[in-house]
């Protein structure tokens, strides 16, 4: 049976590069520094989330541009743990049985990798700190791609970019890159795991956007810049 070939450890160590991942998610990037510049609850200004653009808009570029970097971080950070973590079981002579469960269960490594990208997008947007609030995981979710893998998270962030230059509004480049990460998975025959997950995550980004393409539909989203 798949559990009988791993040892108590390895799943304890697994299960802490969970957790860390949904907790380096939490960090509420964008909460902390207009506290920190402004003294205020960002989630009473603007639109209401904690994100990056939210921060660009109500405290400022520069400020908006650290919470867009720490916030991508968070995402690179989370899946390089759990990378690192794996890494370090399958070399240990220690822990032959988790030797044993990633060489027979070629999955396994890759499933993990995937849950702690999972984990740390929805940690930003549900944060522990904040009341399960939080940001709308675009940034987060760009991370975890450029740390699976990085020609898609490039390939995604010429989306973005071009999505964002065309509409002037981050809205419109955050849906179109989320649902580009799927292509972009096939197109470098990426494992199984991270095809999912650029599924799943995807559409999760869409979701978080709900009021964003309703304002779209209107004609009422405001432009982020030059509108």
């Amino acid at each position: 049976m798949m559990f009988d070939l791993i040892s108590g450890s390895a799943v304890a160590i697994a299960l802490l590069g969970l957790l860390v991942a949904y907790l380096l998610g939490s960090i509420p990037t964008g909460f902390l520094l207009a506290k920190a510049l402004k003294g205020i609850d960002i989630r009473e200004h603007g639109s209401g989330n904690t994100g990056a653009t939210n921060v660009f808009r109500v405290i400022g570029t520069g400020p908006g541009i650290v919470a867009l970097v720490i916030d991508l971080l968070k995402g690179v950070l989370a899946v390089r743990f759990m990378m690192l973590l794996i890494g370090w079981l399958v070399a240990s002579d220690l822990e032959a049985a988790a030797f044993i469960a990633v060489t027979r269960l070629p999955g396994l490594a890759y499933g993990l990798h995937a849950l702690a990208a999972l984990l740390v997008v929805v940690g930003h947007s549900k944060s522990v700190w904040l009341g399960f609030e939080g940001g709308k995981s675009a940034a987060t979710g760009l991370g975890v791609l450029l740390a699976l893998a990085w020609p898609v998270g490039l390939g995604v962030a010429v989306v973005f970019s071009s999505g964002l230059a065309i509409s002037r509004t981050v809205s419109v480049g955050s849906i179109a890159a989320a649902l580009s990460a799927t292509i972009f998975m096939l197109a470098w025959k990426q494992p199984m795991p991270y095809l999912a997950l650029a599924v799943a995550g995807g559409f999760y980004v869409v979701y978080r956007h709900r009021s964003n393409i309703s304002r779209l539909l209107k004609g009422t989203e405001p432009k982020t810049f030059g509108g």
